[in-house]
């Protein structure tokens, strides 16, 4: 038996799952804390020590997903908004020459797609598009088993893609209007102040006013991405993802009013995966 490792890192927290390579069963799975307060290199240390705590000798090869822009093929940080101190960090080949295992580094969002695409709620699906809505939105672009990076490795930053241009939910001097303004767990707190918890924002009364919005707003954005790319699933992620559970038949009611006359829709979906991030990681590791 081989295996692989998938490493998740995040503002708050380092997971790391190894997995058997030919059944993609879980062999181990660890959380520790990320330390993102102190510099790049003591994060970059944490995850080196917690590698070493999960690989075993039947380890082949190691996937991280990160969220941030990363350079292709050389797996270079270009910028990670949540964790400073990482611009242009050669993480890719520094895990792999210290580690002496094939590595490859993704953009998280694009790891939790290629997970869900070929293993989650998207498999059996030719166009995948998979939306992970949590303090922020990202997003990923599976075509055929592969995913779509563009050409400069920018596609599907679903989170910047324009909403309400120039007209934010909220007071603030960003005045785009763009998703993450508008679906993003941070974003809801800001429109409705008096949620004690993130649950509160979808369900219950105390959001009561935000729900048919964010209903109405999903929907213009399936609408695009359904004109974009002619997906044939659309998966939703993350704490915020999640939570659009109750609402999703009502979001498949509302998207006929915003895309062409007879246009074929894409299925609408909630992420199938607990550990999409990770087992994202490892396929793109393998």
């Amino acid at each position: 038996m081989t295996s692989i490792l998938g490493i998740d890192l995040g503002g708050t927290k380092i997971a790391g799952t190894r997995y058997d390579a030919t059944h993609w069963a879980v062999l181990e799975e660890r959380k520790i804390d990320t330390h993102a307060g102190k510099p790049f290199a003591d994060v970059v240390t944490d995850i080196l020590a917690f590698i070493k705590t999960l690989r075993k000798e039947d380890t082949t090869s190691i996937g991280i997903g990160v969220p941030g822009l990363i350079e292709r093929p050389t797996g270079k940080i270009l910028t990670l908004p949540n964790i400073p101190g990482a611009e242009n960090f050669a993480l890719q080949e520094y895990i792999s020459t210290q580690t002496g295992l094939p590595t490859v580094v993704e953009n998280d969002s694009n790891c939790f797609a290629i997970a869900e695409a070929l293993q989650g709620a998207g498999k059996g699906h030719d166009i995948v598009i998979g939306i992970t809505m949590g303090t922020g939105v990202g997003g990923g672009i599976v075509i055929n088993g592969k995913l779509f990076h563009g050409s400069h490795g920018f596609a599907a930053e679903i989170g910047h893609m324009l909403l309400c241009p120039g007209k934010p939910p909220y007071e603030t001097t960003d005045k785009r209007g763009d998703v993450e303004q508008f679906l993003s767990g941070s974003a809801m707190g800001k429109r409705c102040t008096a949620a004690k918890r993130p649950e509160d924002f979808l369900k219950g009364e105390v959001c009561a006013f935000l729900q048919p919005e964010v209903v109405q707003e999903t929907a213009w954005l399936c609408a695009s991405l359904t004109h974009l790319m002619d997906p044939s699933i659309i998966v939703f992620g993350g704490s915020a993802g999640q939570a659009l559970k109750p609402h999703l038949s009502k979001i498949e009611q509302e998207l006929p009013k915003w895309i062409l006359p007879n246009a074929p829709m894409p299925k609408l979906a909630i992420a199938e995966l607990k550990d999409a991030g990770t087992r994202g990681a490892a396929l793109i590791g393998m």
